[in-house]
């Protein structure tokens, strides 16, 4: 398994930006199998929770985005996405995609993909 994040950028304060992730070397009744996720992890910060969801939608967020973020997925792309509004400095980190299933014993990390926010 492997999974490419991308979709970062430079964005002003308010603005929206939308993260995609792709899962490769997967077959889709692998993919259902999994909880996909996104993390953040700021400079000098730990890696934090954003989101995650489950292959049949249900979706739980970290306090500090709820309301803001989006997160969605497509099994037929075996493709998992945040949509990100309402942009705040504080928002500024690299955000990881991330799959996991307690079913193959498997936690898989992709490279991350950098958000900045100005004020």
């Amino acid at each position: 398994v492997q999974l490419q994040a991308f979709g970062g950028g430079l964005v002003q304060a308010g603005g929206s930006l939308r993260l995609s992730c792709r899962a490769s070397r997967m077959i889709f009744s692998a993919f259902v199998m999994y909880t996909m996720g996104w993390y953040r992890q700021a400079p000098g910060k730990e890696r934090e929770l954003v989101a995650t969801i489950e292959s049949g939608g249900s979706a739980n967020y970290a306090d500090s985005v709820k309301g803001r973020f989006t997160i969605s997925r497509d099994n037929s792309k075996k493709m998992v996405y945040l949509q990100m509004n309402s942009l705040k400095p504080e928002d500024t980190a690299f955000y990881y995609c991330n799959a996991r299933s307690i079913t193959r014993d498997d936690d898989v990390w992709g490279q991350g993909t950098l958000v900045t926010v100005s004020s």
